[in-house]
């Protein structure tokens, strides 16, 4: 490459960002447990939404997303002009960075939160500020700490992820109330739908003139492999935003996929149920073996070990079991694995494959 061309500073700071693995060398039928996907999938109704949709495509898709923001109003109780779509919400993230935060500037979020807060910052040539957590927690007097006349956007994963611990609204109000003048708060509602009567921080949004909240159909409305997401909050802010959305940036078949999935409560109740309940079981089932993690509120649990060299011997050994759960030595945990609550036959495997796991570890000492 010529010594000329280079990309902009910070671009080469970006740490590339891994997924969770999908296979195991020499496993045909290895269990996926490394990306927090919901294990009973989409909805009939997405699933069949998704399949008229082919019919249509040499047509350019709708470019203001009106029938998903109407629908997603509908479902939530929310003004469709407030809301904007994206690929996933990845995207919603990447472009409230590239409106609001440049060089000089910086943006907070936990130490352990989502890596996309950190690589989207340095995209836009701000820079990323991690604060401590308390117990793997968020800390809202240590994140008020961190902000002042450079901070333009402070992120907060509420459940968080890779920890699944949670703060409560009075708390994240406080948070939005003390921020600097010129910041956004802006409320990462990801695995919001797995906890029973939370709005992920809707109604502060909008009520609040610096919140802002997104949410993706990744996670229970099971499209990951679909890549949608949205974002609620203020008109100026949305007005912004949609000034730097490329105009087709959802297919035809995202938006009618993921209209039919929000329309289908039904099928996300069913899922939360479920996850809930497996969530208890495996995070029980787990600290009887000698493996503790905090209380989730998410889809997915975070296994903790004696230390990186037990968390990293029981994650071959899983591999071996034909598992697969993810590392986070990433987010600052090496002595930890995240665990996705798959369906009960998962979750009773990668929790008796564990127990072997400690017995072989406690008979070798």
């Amino acid at each position: 490459m010529s010594d000329f061309i280079k990309p902009q500073p910070g671009i080469l700071d970006i740490a590339l960002y891994e997924g969770g693995a999908a296979h195991v060398a020499g496993q045909s039928d290895a269990v996926k447990l490394s990306s927090n996907e919901n294990p009973f999938g989409p909805s009939d109704r997405a699933k069949e939404a998704f399949s008229r949709a082919v019919h249509k495509l040499h047509r350019y898709p709708n470019t203001d997303h009106t029938a998903l923001r109407e629908a997603i109003g509908e479902v939530h109780g929310l003004d469709p002009a407030r809301i904007i779509c994206g690929a996933g919400s990845d995207e919603i993230i990447h472009f409230l960075c590239q409106a609001y935060a440049g060089p000089r500037d910086e943006v907070v979020f936990t130490e352990h939160g989502f890596l996309m807060y950190r690589i989207s910052a340095r995209a836009a040539g701000a820079t990323p500020v991690a604060v401590a957590e308390r117990e793997r927690t968020t800390d809202v007097d240590a994140i008020l700490a961190a902000c002042g006349k450079k901070t333009r956007l402070v992120f907060l994963a509420n459940p968080n992820n890779p920890t699944g611990t949670m703060i409560g609204l009075a708390e994240v109000e406080r948070l939005a109330k003390g921020l600097p003048k010129q910041a956004i708060l802006v409320l990462d509602g990801a695995y919001a739908e797995y906890v029973e009567g939370y709005d992920g921080g809707a109604e502060l949004a909008t009520r609040l003139p610096n919140v802002f909240m997104t949410r993706s159909f990744s996670k229970i409305y099971g499209l990951g492999g679909l890549r949608i997401g949205w974002g609620y909050g203020p008109r100026a802010i949305i007005d912004v935003l949609n000034r730097i959305r490329g105009p087709f940036n959802l297919s035809s078949a995202q938006q009618e996929a993921a209209e039919a999935a929000m329309r289908d409560q039904d099928h996300v109740i069913r899922c939360r149920t479920e996850n809930a309940r497996m969530r208890v079981w495996l995070a029980d089932a787990l600290a009887e073996k000698g493996v503790p993690s905090d209380t989730s509120t998410a889809n997915f649990i975070l296994a903790r070990f004696a230390d990186e060299a037990e968390a990293e011997a029981c994650d071959s050994y899983l591999k071996s079991e034909g598992l697969i759960v993810r590392r986070v030595s990433g987010y600052g945990l090496p002595h930890c694995l995240r665990i996705t609550v798959g369906d009960e036959s998962s979750c009773r495997r990668v929790s008796h494959a564990i127990g072997q796991f400690k017995a072989r570890d406690k008979g070798a000492a």
